[in-house]
């Protein structure tokens, strides 16, 4: 993280925990309540196995969340990452119960039963370097489209879920390898690492703190990471150093694009891009550019951003 980066105004707060959390409803007013007083926004998930999210606020109410989370004994030494950002990168605070914190839909994955090798970020390269390894990026299309590790395998998944019935289609080029898979902050990798252990393969590797903390302590000219990593909020991406990138959302389809993307002739800002022009109808089209106009007209009369922008 750049000396730039840490002053800009809003602190960023990527985490998640896998626990033991039998009392984890109990959490959720006591939560909601701390982030809309203290200006937080962004989501907190909240299952029976763990916490996951991503905030944002001042320095001082972010600390004051995470000491709060960590005086929770199951929750006490979470993943975390900070990032910092020129605007508030989220429009509300969220607090959810779910049934996972990260939806793979398979029943009885455990990642504190069983987990693959935690790799630091300095020695990823070494480890991704090696023939025998096989890099596997457990994200979704939209996310590895701006950028990934140098020879990664991409799934092409559309969500989580169907990461699962990827790995049974390609046991066979698996057998023999070092697994070694990476995501954004680590949750879904460490969850995809405990599935694949369970399938019998045992040389299985995940990069601790994700693709983040990659950036974060890797310098750019070691790296073997090409573009930019995609974030969940309206950032869109960040690069090395973790300092705010270059991708755009299309507020047609919710998916990143480059700058390139944007000299298409098939780009047109809030109607339409390259990867979802062809699946759209001129009515879709249509109603986007009266959504566009909306918001056009809204920003210059100084208003908030139109809903649905």
């Amino acid at each position: 993280m750049t000396d730039h980066t840490a002053n800009l105004p809003f602190k960023v707060a990527a985490l998640y925990r896998f626990a033991r959390l039998e009392h984890y409803q109990s959490l959720q007013e006591p939560l909601a309540q701390l982030c809309c007083g203290a200006g937080i926004k962004g989501t907190l998930l909240l299952a029976g196995e763990g916490i996951n999210g991503t905030v944002a606020g001042s320095a001082e109410a972010i600390d004051r969340l995470v000491a709060f989370l960590e005086a929770e004994p199951a929750i006490a030494g979470m993943e975390l990452k900070y990032s910092y950002a020129s605007d508030m990168p989220f429009k509300r605070m969220k607090v959810r119960l779910k049934k996972e914190i990260v939806t793979m839909g398979v029943e009885d994955i455990d990642p504190l039963q069983s987990v693959g090798t935690y790799v630091p970020a300095q020695e990823w390269n070494a480890l991704i370097s090696d023939p025998g390894t096989i890099v596997i990026d457990t994200r979704n299309d939209y996310e590895t489209a701006i950028g990934t590790f140098a020879n990664a395998v991409d799934p092409q998944t559309k969500t989580f879920r169907e990461f699962p019935q990827w790995v049974e289609n390609h046991r066979d080029e698996l057998e023999g390898k070092k697994i070694a898979m990476f995501c954004t902050g680590g949750i879904r990798c460490e969850k995809a690492t405990a599935f694949v252990k369970g399938l019998g393969f045992d040389d299985v590797f995940h990069l601790k703190g994700g693709i983040l903390k990659y950036l974060e302590d890797v310098p750019a000219a070691e790296s073997r990471w090409e573009g930019e990593c995609f974030v969940f909020d309206e950032r869109v991406s960040v690069g090395h150093g973790l300092v705010e990138g270059d991708a755009e959302l299309c507020h047609a389809c919710r998916n990143p694009i480059a700058p390139e993307d944007k000299l298409s002739p098939l780009f047109a800002e809030g109607i339409s891009c390259p990867n979802c022009y062809h699946e759209r109808t001129d009515a879709d089209r249509a109603r986007f550019a009266e959504r566009q106009k909306q918001v056009k007209l809204a920003k210059l009369r100084g208003e908030k951003q139109h809903i649905g922008s």
